[in-house]
């Protein structure tokens, strides 16, 4: 598999560059997380960062020449899909056209 060393921005990992694994498109995970042990045998923290461009290429398709990660101290999980029929049926039975009530 192909590597690419990315650098990272912002958080405990500031300043250091990384190889990371591509993926088929040949670019690195848009979410990056790396675990940190807990020194008292606690559950592991988890750092979270998210893929940015590392500049524009000028033109008219603006196209990054390369990537970096930033610090997400909230560690959101950006970028998941959010499917339709994964979201819970927050409907009451009366309410439901399928529902015959006589």
């Amino acid at each position: 598999m192909k590597s690419q060393d990315t650098p990272f921005e912002g958080g405990p990992m500031d300043g250091r560059v990384l190889p990371v694994l591509l993926g088929p498109t040949g670019h690195p995970p848009k979410t990056y997380r790396i675990p940190v042990p807990d020194a008292a045998g606690g559950p592991p923290t988890v750092l979270v960062y998210q893929r940015v461009p590392r500049s524009r290429a000028g033109g008219k398709l603006g196209l990054p020449q390369g990537w970096k990660y930033e610090f997400d101290p909230e560690g959101k999980a950006a970028g998941r899909l959010k499917w339709p029929w994964s979201k819970p049926d927050t409907t009451r039975p009366g309410d439901r056209r399928d529902d015959t009530d006589g």
